[in-house]
């Protein structure tokens, strides 16, 4: 048991927790965080991956990088959409929505990768929107206005957005973490720079920048750092576990500091969403503890 590595990407969910409550202290739309997100990461990342030497061993192969530049689409998409629907929705309910996104990796799976979809898959997944349903409210799904102004649709796709990222990410395999982040990040200054609205940086107190940085350099650059650091050390059973301090801490934030109280429905839709992803990591948990028993 490395308890060090625990450590570290206990501390790195943590502190991921509270992005929603930085972002919306930060006075910017989504695509503007994101693209100072970027920069910053390209930044603290790019400057660890340099001075470890890191870069002098990468192997640069063509098919790696292409499909490193998909994922790097796909997880500025996942930041832009999550930060659109922290402006639209309470942090709860977004990061509850997100955090779909194992569901979406057995729902794409199915798809794309002849993935065989079990009847058990099938329920979970259906609990899981029922509860959605109840975390958004029926009456929001009676009228197409509502239901686009609740911002459902922004958390449904940083979910998707997310799922995609994992699934291209485990094709990727001869890059280093950093060598993928970085150019990810890089990905998202070059997509972003021609939508970015620099005159929306005038004007930002002081504590809107302090708050914009923290979600660049702590975020995603340290929480990356740890994150990276220390999954490496971990075996699956126990980052399965530690990757829920994320939510958690998200909800229990936007409970204490922002005063969000959820409704009886929403709090069953809550439930019924992070128990569908509990028995959707079931499965895996089980077989890599029969494979350590074996071993």
């Amino acid at each position: 048991m490395n308890v060090t590595a625990m450590i570290k990407l206990s501390v790195s969910m943590a502190i991921f927790g509270s992005i929603g409550f930085f972002t919306i202290h930060t006075g910017v739309p989504a695509i503007e965080l994101v693209f100072v997100r970027c920069i910053c990461a390209t930044l603290f990342l790019g400057g660890i991956w340099l001075a470890t030497g890191g870069h002098k061993t990468e192997m640069w192969e063509k098919h790696e990088v292409i499909r490193t530049l998909i994922c790097g689409v796909f997880i500025v998409l996942n930041w832009v959409f999550l930060f659109k629907a922290f402006e639209e929705m309470s942090i709860s309910i977004a990061i509850s929505i997100y955090n779909l996104a194992p569901i979406f990796v057995l729902i794409l799976g199915s798809i794309f990768l002849k993935e065989k979809m079990t009847v058990q898959a099938l329920l979970v997944t259906i609990t899981c929107f029922i509860g959605s349903i109840f975390i958004i409210g029926l009456n929001n799904f009676l009228s197409f206005t509502d239901f686009m102004q609740s911002g459902f649709v922004w958390a449904l796709l940083s979910a998707i957005f997310y799922a995609l990222t994992m699934l291209t990410s485990k094709t990727i395999k001869n890059f280093s973490a950093y060598a993928l982040t970085f150019t990810q990040t890089t990905v998202g200054i070059v997509m972003l720079f021609p939508f970015v609205d620099f005159t929306l940086f005038n004007g930002l107190t002081t504590t809107n920048w302090l708050y914009i940085l923290g979600t660049g350099f702590i975020h995603t650059g340290f929480v990356y750092y740890l994150f990276f650091d220390s999954i490496r050390n971990l075996s699956t059973i126990i980052v399965s576990v530690l990757v829920f301090v994320d939510p958690v801490v998200a909800i229990l934030l936007d409970m204490v500091l922002l005063d969000f109280m959820p409704t009886l429905l929403q709090t069953v839709g809550i439930l019924l969403i992070f128990g569908g992803i509990s028995y959707t990591l079931y499965t895996p948990i089980q077989k890599t503890k029969q494979h350590l028993t074996e071993e």
